[in-house]
């Protein structure tokens, strides 16, 4: 007997028969003598349904007012999937993130899960009930419910697997696994056996949507054993995403390649050439909350430099506008910006191994008319930062330039 947290997204629920399709499901588990609990999000557009009506009852609620507002969508969801679980003969009960006691920080709308009581979720598995948790949510030390912001079901699922020693946390999704690339660009694309944590980490960070990089990181931190599957198609082995010393093959040198079409490149040009010119242009924009990706400093001519980066491309305008006060503090020159730059990204453990990678990856661009404009690296990965029109025609030949439309490529 196994025990399986199952993750279910909004699509995954969202209309009464998907809701029926996933009790049937869960029914065969359980039936088949696995301890199951389940993970739902809210169902597909709910969760815009109520923020848009908290808005007009009032103009700008606060966080803790949205956080209350947005978990009723996964509360709506637990209710109508245990009553079609009870339906299939099957023993359900649901628990809300306060009920469970997920005890988050205070932090509302991006809250993080400090712990988790699992007592009564045992005591429930062990009587042989199916447990439905809302994910998504959690409560603070004041009682006051919170949320735990983009993909957060994602990572109830997993934390909830790390908590009760699972042997699996499988998130069903409307893909049936992590491919070398979107398919919907490059046809080739295979669907990955398996893929190691590091790399899951790296192509979720750099664009990849398949899991939000939360739970990816918590999944690899605690060692909980974390599957992809189709909440669509029947069957399959989905891509188990586990530690490199767990695969016995070897590796591919690279894994995927990911892209991200939303980044936007800002350059302060001429400011002095000085220690802490980096800390004074990128202080105000950490101070701001906006992330900073890539980062270039040119070499200094005649005592001055010029410093670029690249934000998401929804953080431009107020980025600019951080600039141009910096402009003056810092006597830089000039402020310029890009909205239209993308972002791709080779990804796999084996470059630790191999040589070439870099200049094979450039090497491609350069024969298609692609120009870099910045690039940056980890010990697994290589990102480059291009024109946005050239997105599709890079990854497609990276792909093919990889080997990653062959079988063991």
């Amino acid at each position: 007997m196994a025990l399986i947290v199952q993750k279910y997204g909004g699509t995954s629920v969202g209309n009464p028969e998907r809701i029926k399709n996933v009790a049937r499901r869960v029914a065969r588990a359980s039936a088949a003598g696995d301890q199951i609990v389940v993970v739902v999000s809210a169902m597909s557009g709910e969760t815009n349904r109520l923020i848009g009506l908290a808005k007009e009852i009032q103009a700008t609620p606060d966080a803790r007012e949205l956080d209350v507002v947005v978990s009723t969508g996964e509360q709506v969801t637990i209710g109508l999937l245990c009553m079609a679980l009870i339906e299939q003969g099957v023993k359900a009960r649901s628990y809300t993130g306060a009920q469970v006691r997920i005890l988050t920080d205070s932090s509302f709308t991006k809250a993080r899960i400090l712990k988790i009581d699992e007592d009564r979720m045992r005591k429930d598995l062990d009587e042989g009930h199916v447990i439905v948790v809302a994910g998504f949510q959690g409560v603070d030390d004041l009682g006051n419910i919170t949320t735990l912001g983009r993909g957060g079901s994602d990572t109830t699922g997993v934390a909830l697997a790390a908590a009760l020693h699972a042997d699996e946390c499988q998130i069903y999704t409307d893909v049936d696994g992590v491919y070398t690339t979107d398919p919907r660009i490059v046809p080739e694309a295979r669907k990955l056996d398996r893929i190691t944590f590091e790399e899951m980490l790296e192509m979720a960070s750099l664009g990849s949507k398949i899991l939000q990089i939360r739970s990816v990181e918590f999944a690899g931190k605690y060692k909980v054993r974390l599957r992809v599957l189709s909440s669509f198609e029947e069957g399959g082995e989905g891509t188990l995403i586990t530690f490199e010393e767990d695969i016995k093959m070897e590796q591919p040198i690279i894994s995927g390649i990911a892209f991200n079409r939303d980044e936007a490149k800002l350059t302060v040009l001429g400011v002095p050439d000085r220690p802490g010119i980096a800390y004074q242009i990128l202080g105000p924009i950490a101070d701001a909350n906006i992330d900073v990706d890539m980062i270039i400093q040119n070499v200094s001519h005649d005592g001055l430099t010029d410093f670029s980066f690249t934000v998401n491309r929804n953080e431009y305008d107020r980025t600019v506008k951080i600039l141009e006060d910096v402009k003056t503090h810092a006597a830089a020159r000039e402020i310029r910006g890009d909205r239209s730059m993308a972002k791709v990204s080779v990804v796999g453990v084996g470059m630790r191994s191999h040589v070439g990678i870099a200049s094979k990856m450039f090497r491609t661009l350069a024969e298609e008319g692609i120009n870099i404009q910045m690039i940056s690296t980890s010990e697994i990965k290589i990102s480059v930062a291009i024109d946005e029109k050239y997105l599709e025609l890079a990854v497609r030949v990276l792909h093919k330039a990889f080997g990653l439309d062959q079988v063991g490529g």
